[in-house]
């Protein structure tokens, strides 16, 4: 896929909630599921729950950034993905080893056919209602305070990043600008700008007190210049207006990325380096 068109963008989104039944598992070893049906109460619902462990996490009492990821179904496992995995569980492994750096990642899997409406923080005219406030009090409200609980993070927003895709880039976006004293940092991968003009209003609003934010942003040059490519240009112009310095703020073009797991996979390991 080159670029999503508006005839397009609702079923594409859905679609990333379709795995692939691949015959095995290509999840490492230190991948576990927390849980199949993990409460989030402000919505009534369960999800499953992905927890990606440093290859040292068992041997001393060490502390760890931790990155909370959106559609979970597609970060580490082929077996469970829509069109390939993103390869963070390999990635950050190689890191640890040859770059001595570490993370824990929690997965979330997206709501299958609730996933345009969860990423979503605006209602929109074609798509429905927007549920984008509710889930982001989820990841802060429920499941940040659990893994603090429960592993051995730490905790402070410079610790703590968001990172998504398309809607979930979107997502991404929203919970770092609303939140910052939770998400120092986020992984805007393709964000679906195009959803809501309330996206630069609320970017006007809050970029100036989140400054202090990193924010890693890039979209495929492929991906459609109207949709997606003049929208982010755009919120990367808000966000340098409202303070946001080179040291905050890194966007990118890629001239052959495209709509695709592939694309997010490739460029995972640059914008985690960035980030931390």
């Amino acid at each position: 896929m080159s670029g999503i068109t508006a005839r397009n963008k609702k079923a594409f989104a859905q679609s990333l909630a379709t795995p692939h039944h691949f015959q095995e598992s290509t999840a490492a070893a230190n991948v576990k599921i927390l849980a199949t049906d993990f409460e989030i109460p402000q919505l009534q619902r369960k999800r499953r729950i992905w927890v990606y462990l440093p290859l040292d996490y068992e041997q001393g009492k060490k502390r760890y950034p931790v990155l909370y990821m959106q559609d979970g179904q597609n970060l580490f496992d082929a077996k469970t993905s829509f069109a390939g995995e993103w390869r963070v569980d390999e990635t950050l492994n190689n890191l640890a080893q040859t770059q001595n750096k570490s993370c824990i990642v929690v997965g979330i899997d997206n709501g299958s056919e609730k996933r345009m409406g969860e990423y979503a923080p605006w209602d929109h005219p074609r798509f429905g209602k927007g549920e984008g406030v509710a889930y982001t009090k989820f990841m802060v409200e429920t499941l940040k305070p659990y893994i603090d609980k429960n592993f051995r993070t730490l905790k402070g927003p410079e610790s703590t990043a968001v990172i998504g895709s398309s809607m979930g880039g979107l997502i991404a976006f929203y919970a770092a600008l609303e939140y910052p004293e939770v998400f120092g940092r986020a992984g805007v991968f393709s964000p679906s700008f195009w959803h809501s003009e309330a996206a630069f209003e609320f970017a006007k609003t809050k970029g100036p007190e989140a400054k202090k934010l990193k924010i890693y942003m890039f979209t495929g040059a492929l991906e459609g210049k109207a949709e997606m490519v003049a929208p982010m240009e755009r919120m990367a112009k808000i966000l340098k207006e409202a303070g946001f310095t080179k040291r905050r703020l890194y966007t990118a073009l890629p001239k052959d990325g495209n709509h695709s797991e592939a694309f997010w996979a490739r460029e995972f390991e640059g914008a985690y380096s960035w980030l931390f």
